[in-house]
Protein backbone atom coordinates (compact mmCIF):
# COMPACT_ATOMS: atom_id res chain seq x y z
CA UNK A 1 0.00 0.00 0.00
CA UNK A 2 1.19 3.51 -0.87
CA UNK A 3 -0.97 5.78 1.34
CA UNK A 4 -1.25 9.54 1.00
CA UNK A 5 -3.64 11.82 2.91
CA UNK A 6 -5.42 14.55 0.95
CA UNK A 7 -7.93 16.96 2.49
CA UNK A 8 -10.53 19.09 0.76
CA UNK A 9 -11.87 22.21 2.44
CA UNK A 10 -15.36 23.35 1.47
CA UNK A 11 -15.91 26.84 2.86
CA UNK A 12 -17.98 29.98 2.50
CA UNK A 13 -16.52 32.39 -0.07
CA UNK A 14 -17.13 36.14 -0.09
CA UNK A 15 -17.37 37.94 -3.43
CA UNK A 16 -16.43 41.46 -2.36
CA UNK A 17 -13.56 40.92 0.05
CA UNK A 18 -10.57 38.58 0.21
CA UNK A 19 -11.03 35.18 1.82
CA UNK A 20 -7.37 34.49 2.46
CA UNK A 21 -7.57 35.00 6.22
CA UNK A 22 -10.48 32.57 6.49
CA UNK A 23 -8.69 29.99 4.37
CA UNK A 24 -5.58 30.15 6.55
CA UNK A 25 -7.72 29.90 9.69
CA UNK A 26 -9.43 26.77 8.39
CA UNK A 27 -6.09 25.31 7.36
CA UNK A 28 -4.84 25.79 10.93
CA UNK A 29 -7.94 24.01 12.27
CA UNK A 30 -7.59 21.18 9.77
CA UNK A 31 -3.98 20.54 10.69
CA UNK A 32 -4.75 20.70 14.40
CA UNK A 33 -7.54 18.13 14.03
CA UNK A 34 -5.95 15.94 11.37
CA UNK A 35 -2.16 16.40 11.62
CA UNK A 36 -1.59 13.40 9.35
CA UNK A 37 -2.86 15.38 6.33
CA UNK A 38 -0.23 15.73 3.57
CA UNK A 39 -2.05 17.75 0.88
CA UNK A 40 -4.83 20.34 1.06
CA UNK A 41 -7.14 21.50 -1.73
CA UNK A 42 -9.49 24.52 -1.68
CA UNK A 43 -12.23 25.43 -4.18
CA UNK A 44 -11.95 27.45 -7.37
CA UNK A 45 -11.50 31.22 -6.90
CA UNK A 46 -11.64 30.84 -3.12
CA UNK A 47 -8.99 33.44 -2.18
CA UNK A 48 -10.36 36.52 -3.94
CA UNK A 49 -13.85 35.47 -5.03
CA UNK A 50 -15.51 35.11 -8.43
CA UNK A 51 -15.24 38.68 -9.76
CA UNK A 52 -12.38 39.20 -12.18
CA UNK A 53 -12.26 42.91 -11.40
CA UNK A 54 -10.22 41.80 -8.36
CA UNK A 55 -7.60 40.11 -10.55
CA UNK A 56 -4.00 40.46 -9.37
CA UNK A 57 -0.57 39.69 -10.80
CA UNK A 58 0.46 36.11 -10.09
CA UNK A 59 3.05 37.24 -7.56
CA UNK A 60 0.99 38.84 -4.78
CA UNK A 61 0.72 39.04 -1.01
CA UNK A 62 -2.03 36.42 -0.82
CA UNK A 63 0.09 33.85 -2.60
CA UNK A 64 3.03 34.71 -0.35
CA UNK A 65 0.90 33.92 2.69
CA UNK A 66 -0.17 30.58 1.24
CA UNK A 67 3.47 29.68 0.63
CA UNK A 68 4.25 30.50 4.26
CA UNK A 69 1.32 28.36 5.43
CA UNK A 70 2.44 25.37 3.35
CA UNK A 71 5.89 25.62 4.88
CA UNK A 72 4.46 26.07 8.39
CA UNK A 73 2.33 22.92 8.14
CA UNK A 74 4.68 20.92 5.89
CA UNK A 75 1.90 20.19 3.39
CA UNK A 76 1.29 20.35 -0.33
CA UNK A 77 -1.19 23.19 -0.80
CA UNK A 78 -3.45 24.07 -3.73
CA UNK A 79 -5.32 27.23 -2.60
CA UNK A 80 -8.06 26.99 -5.22
CA UNK A 81 -7.44 29.51 -7.98
CA UNK A 82 -7.32 33.27 -8.51
CA UNK A 83 -7.90 35.58 -11.42
CA UNK A 84 -4.45 36.45 -12.70
CA UNK A 85 -3.87 39.85 -14.30
CA UNK A 86 -1.00 39.55 -16.75
CA UNK A 87 1.27 42.48 -17.71
CA UNK A 88 0.14 42.05 -21.33
CA UNK A 89 -3.51 42.57 -20.36
CA UNK A 90 -5.30 39.19 -20.55
CA UNK A 91 -6.85 37.71 -17.40
CA UNK A 92 -6.55 33.99 -16.60
CA UNK A 93 -8.14 31.74 -13.99
CA UNK A 94 -4.95 30.44 -12.43
CA UNK A 95 -4.07 27.86 -9.80
CA UNK A 96 -0.73 27.06 -8.21
CA UNK A 97 0.75 23.99 -6.56
CA UNK A 98 2.80 24.80 -3.47
CA UNK A 99 5.26 22.24 -2.11
CA UNK A 100 5.79 21.63 1.63
CA UNK A 101 8.93 23.81 1.57
CA UNK A 102 6.80 26.77 0.45
CA UNK A 103 7.98 26.82 -3.15
CA UNK A 104 5.64 27.04 -6.13
CA UNK A 105 6.27 23.95 -8.25
CA UNK A 106 3.51 24.34 -10.83
CA UNK A 107 1.17 26.99 -12.22
CA UNK A 108 -1.97 26.11 -14.15
CA UNK A 109 -4.32 28.30 -16.18
CA UNK A 110 -7.85 26.95 -16.69
CA UNK A 111 -8.19 25.61 -20.23
CA UNK A 112 -11.95 25.92 -20.58
CA UNK A 113 -13.36 29.13 -19.09
CA UNK A 114 -17.11 28.75 -18.62
CA UNK A 115 -18.01 30.56 -21.82
CA UNK A 116 -20.14 32.39 -22.72
CA UNK A 117 -20.73 33.17 -19.03
CA UNK A 118 -17.11 33.53 -17.93
CA UNK A 119 -16.39 36.45 -20.23
CA UNK A 120 -13.11 38.35 -20.50
CA UNK A 121 -11.13 35.35 -19.24
CA UNK A 122 -8.51 33.81 -21.50
CA UNK A 123 -7.91 30.07 -21.84
CA UNK A 124 -4.69 28.40 -20.80
CA UNK A 125 -2.95 25.91 -23.06
CA UNK A 126 -0.54 23.99 -20.80
CA UNK A 127 -1.37 20.97 -18.64
CA UNK A 128 -0.46 20.67 -14.97
CA UNK A 129 1.27 17.47 -13.87
CA UNK A 130 3.49 17.10 -10.82
CA UNK A 131 5.04 14.30 -8.79
CA UNK A 132 5.02 13.84 -5.05
CA UNK A 133 8.28 11.99 -4.38
CA UNK A 134 7.85 8.35 -3.37
CA UNK A 135 4.05 8.71 -3.64
CA UNK A 136 2.77 9.22 -7.17
CA UNK A 137 1.73 11.54 -9.97
CA UNK A 138 -0.94 14.23 -9.66
CA UNK A 139 -2.81 16.37 -12.17
CA UNK A 140 -4.80 19.57 -11.80
CA UNK A 141 -7.83 20.77 -13.74
CA UNK A 142 -10.30 23.51 -12.88
CA UNK A 143 -14.10 23.19 -12.87
CA UNK A 144 -15.40 23.23 -16.49
CA UNK A 145 -12.22 21.49 -17.70
CA UNK A 146 -13.58 18.14 -16.52
CA UNK A 147 -16.53 18.39 -18.92
CA UNK A 148 -14.01 17.81 -21.70
CA UNK A 149 -12.63 14.28 -21.25
CA UNK A 150 -9.71 15.12 -23.50
CA UNK A 151 -8.19 17.08 -20.63
CA UNK A 152 -8.20 14.09 -18.28
CA UNK A 153 -7.13 11.80 -21.14
CA UNK A 154 -4.01 13.93 -21.59
CA UNK A 155 -3.23 13.89 -17.88
CA UNK A 156 -3.77 10.17 -17.30
CA UNK A 157 -1.93 9.23 -20.48
CA UNK A 158 1.05 10.89 -18.83
CA UNK A 159 0.57 8.78 -15.70
CA UNK A 160 -1.56 10.98 -13.46
CA UNK A 161 -3.13 8.91 -10.66
CA UNK A 162 -5.02 11.59 -8.72
CA UNK A 163 -7.03 14.36 -10.38
CA UNK A 164 -7.32 17.48 -8.22
CA UNK A 165 -10.39 19.43 -9.29
CA UNK A 166 -11.27 22.73 -7.59
CA UNK A 167 -14.68 23.99 -8.75
CA UNK A 168 -17.03 26.92 -8.33
CA UNK A 169 -20.47 25.64 -9.20
CA UNK A 170 -23.51 27.41 -7.83
CA UNK A 171 -25.87 26.44 -10.63
CA UNK A 172 -28.43 23.75 -11.40
CA UNK A 173 -25.93 21.65 -13.35
CA UNK A 174 -24.14 20.50 -10.18
CA UNK A 175 -25.83 17.09 -10.41
CA UNK A 176 -24.47 16.65 -13.93
CA UNK A 177 -21.01 17.72 -12.79
CA UNK A 178 -21.02 15.15 -9.98
CA UNK A 179 -21.98 12.47 -12.49
CA UNK A 180 -19.12 13.55 -14.73
CA UNK A 181 -16.69 13.44 -11.79
CA UNK A 182 -17.72 9.88 -10.99
CA UNK A 183 -17.57 8.81 -14.63
CA UNK A 184 -14.12 10.40 -14.94
CA UNK A 185 -12.80 8.29 -12.07
CA UNK A 186 -14.05 5.11 -13.75
CA UNK A 187 -13.06 6.01 -17.31
CA UNK A 188 -9.53 7.01 -16.39
CA UNK A 189 -8.98 4.77 -13.37
CA UNK A 190 -7.93 7.57 -11.05
CA UNK A 191 -8.95 9.27 -7.82
CA UNK A 192 -10.95 12.49 -8.25
CA UNK A 193 -10.99 15.18 -5.57
CA UNK A 194 -13.77 17.59 -6.52
CA UNK A 195 -13.93 20.56 -4.10
CA UNK A 196 -16.68 23.18 -4.42
CA UNK A 197 -17.24 26.31 -2.34
CA UNK A 198 -20.24 27.90 -0.63
CA UNK A 199 -21.92 31.29 -0.86
CA UNK A 200 -20.34 33.18 -3.75
CA UNK A 201 -18.12 30.12 -4.14
CA UNK A 202 -20.83 27.59 -5.01
CA UNK A 203 -23.43 25.28 -3.50
CA UNK A 204 -21.04 22.77 -1.97
CA UNK A 205 -21.58 19.04 -2.43
CA UNK A 206 -17.86 18.38 -2.79
CA UNK A 207 -16.91 14.77 -3.35
CA UNK A 208 -14.05 12.29 -3.42
CA UNK A 209 -14.22 9.30 -5.76
CA UNK A 210 -11.89 6.32 -6.07
CA UNK A 211 -10.83 4.55 -9.30
CA UNK A 212 -13.72 2.08 -9.06
CA UNK A 213 -16.21 5.01 -9.14
CA UNK A 214 -17.01 4.52 -5.45
CA UNK A 215 -17.88 7.78 -3.69
CA UNK A 216 -15.60 7.91 -0.65
CA UNK A 217 -17.04 11.19 0.64
CA UNK A 218 -19.92 13.49 -0.29
CA UNK A 219 -20.29 16.86 1.41
CA UNK A 220 -23.66 18.53 1.84
CA UNK A 221 -24.41 22.24 1.79
CA UNK A 222 -22.46 23.36 4.83
CA UNK A 223 -18.80 23.98 5.62
CA UNK A 224 -16.76 20.80 5.60
CA UNK A 225 -13.19 19.58 5.77
CA UNK A 226 -12.55 16.02 4.72
CA UNK A 227 -9.15 14.33 4.86
CA UNK A 228 -9.10 11.09 2.87
CA UNK A 229 -6.22 8.65 2.76
CA UNK A 230 -5.83 7.37 -0.79
CA UNK A 231 -3.95 4.25 -1.87
CA UNK A 232 -1.87 4.79 -4.99
CA UNK A 233 -1.27 1.05 -5.31
CA UNK A 234 -5.02 0.63 -5.84
CA UNK A 235 -4.78 2.86 -8.91
CA UNK A 236 -1.84 0.89 -10.29
CA UNK A 237 -3.46 -2.48 -9.60
CA UNK A 238 -6.73 -1.46 -11.22
CA UNK A 239 -4.95 -0.13 -14.28
CA UNK A 240 -3.21 -3.48 -14.54
CA UNK A 241 -6.20 -5.80 -14.00
CA UNK A 242 -9.22 -3.58 -14.75
CA UNK A 243 -12.11 -2.14 -12.76
CA UNK A 244 -13.12 -4.99 -10.45
CA UNK A 245 -11.08 -7.29 -12.66
CA UNK A 246 -13.07 -6.19 -15.71
CA UNK A 247 -12.52 -3.26 -18.08
CA UNK A 248 -8.89 -2.28 -18.65
CA UNK A 249 -9.82 1.01 -20.25
CA UNK A 250 -6.45 2.74 -20.38
CA UNK A 251 -4.78 -0.24 -22.03
CA UNK A 252 -7.73 -0.67 -24.39
CA UNK A 253 -7.37 2.94 -25.47
CA UNK A 254 -3.63 2.49 -25.92
CA UNK A 255 -4.21 -0.57 -28.14
CA UNK A 256 -7.08 0.99 -30.14
CA UNK A 257 -7.54 0.22 -33.82
CA UNK A 258 -9.05 3.59 -34.69
CA UNK A 259 -7.81 7.15 -34.91
CA UNK A 260 -10.36 9.86 -34.18
CA UNK A 261 -10.47 12.23 -37.13
CA UNK A 262 -12.69 14.66 -35.26
CA UNK A 263 -9.52 15.88 -33.53
CA UNK A 264 -8.04 16.89 -36.87
CA UNK A 265 -9.61 20.28 -37.47
CA UNK A 266 -8.78 20.08 -41.16
CA UNK A 267 -10.51 16.72 -41.65
CA UNK A 268 -14.07 18.01 -41.85
CA UNK A 269 -15.21 15.30 -39.45
CA UNK A 270 -16.51 17.96 -37.06
CA UNK A 271 -18.49 19.85 -39.71
CA UNK A 272 -21.73 19.42 -37.77
CA UNK A 273 -20.32 21.51 -34.91
CA UNK A 274 -20.13 24.49 -37.24
CA UNK A 275 -23.90 24.38 -37.67
CA UNK A 276 -24.54 25.07 -33.98
CA UNK A 277 -24.09 28.83 -34.21
CA UNK A 278 -21.83 31.11 -32.17
CA UNK A 279 -20.82 30.53 -28.56
CA UNK A 280 -23.08 33.26 -27.19
CA UNK A 281 -25.29 33.98 -24.21
CA UNK A 282 -28.87 32.69 -24.73
CA UNK A 283 -31.61 35.34 -24.71
CA UNK A 284 -35.27 35.20 -23.83
CA UNK A 285 -37.07 32.97 -26.30
CA UNK A 286 -33.81 32.11 -28.02
CA UNK A 287 -33.93 29.23 -30.48
CA UNK A 288 -30.28 29.45 -31.42
CA UNK A 289 -28.94 26.21 -32.82
CA UNK A 290 -32.26 25.32 -34.48
CA UNK A 291 -31.61 25.93 -38.16
CA UNK A 292 -34.05 28.01 -40.21
CA UNK A 293 -34.84 24.99 -42.38
CA UNK A 294 -35.92 23.11 -39.22
CA UNK A 295 -37.93 25.97 -37.73
CA UNK A 296 -39.94 26.83 -40.83
CA UNK A 297 -40.24 23.68 -42.92
CA UNK A 298 -43.01 21.05 -42.63
CA UNK A 299 -41.78 17.92 -40.93
CA UNK A 300 -42.24 15.70 -44.02
CA UNK A 301 -39.99 17.96 -46.08
CA UNK A 302 -37.08 17.89 -43.67
CA UNK A 303 -33.93 15.92 -44.50
CA UNK A 304 -33.81 12.58 -42.72
CA UNK A 305 -30.97 13.78 -40.50
CA UNK A 306 -33.17 16.59 -39.11
CA UNK A 307 -36.17 14.31 -38.67
CA UNK A 308 -34.00 12.03 -36.56
CA UNK A 309 -32.77 14.95 -34.49
CA UNK A 310 -36.30 16.10 -33.78
CA UNK A 311 -38.11 12.85 -33.26
CA UNK A 312 -35.91 11.18 -30.70
CA UNK A 313 -37.03 7.70 -29.66
CA UNK A 314 -40.35 8.21 -27.88
CA UNK A 315 -43.46 7.77 -30.12
CA UNK A 316 -45.59 10.18 -28.10
CA UNK A 317 -42.97 12.90 -28.37
CA UNK A 318 -42.53 12.06 -32.06
CA UNK A 319 -46.19 12.59 -32.85
CA UNK A 320 -46.52 15.70 -30.72
CA UNK A 321 -43.54 17.41 -32.33
CA UNK A 322 -44.57 16.24 -35.78
CA UNK A 323 -48.06 17.71 -35.49
CA UNK A 324 -46.69 20.95 -34.08
CA UNK A 325 -44.40 21.46 -37.03
CA UNK A 326 -47.20 20.66 -39.45
CA UNK A 327 -49.43 23.53 -38.32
Amino acid sequence: MTPFAIAGIQMYVNALQPNTEGMLHRLDILMARFPWTQMVLFSELAPLGPLHRFALPLQNEHLDRFCEAARKHNVWLIPGSMFEQTPEGPIYNTSVVIAPDGSIVKTYRKMFPFRPYEVDVEAGTEFCIFDVPEVGRFGLSICYDIWFPETTRQLTSAGVEVLLHPVLTGTTDRDAELSIARATAAQFQCYVFDVNGLGAGGIGRSCVIDPSATVLHQSAGQEDMFPIEVDMDMVRRQRETGLKGLGQVLKSFRDRDVDFTTYDRASGADAYLNTLGPLAMPKQGSRAGIAEEVRNAPFESLPTRHQGDILGKTPTIRERIKSGLGR
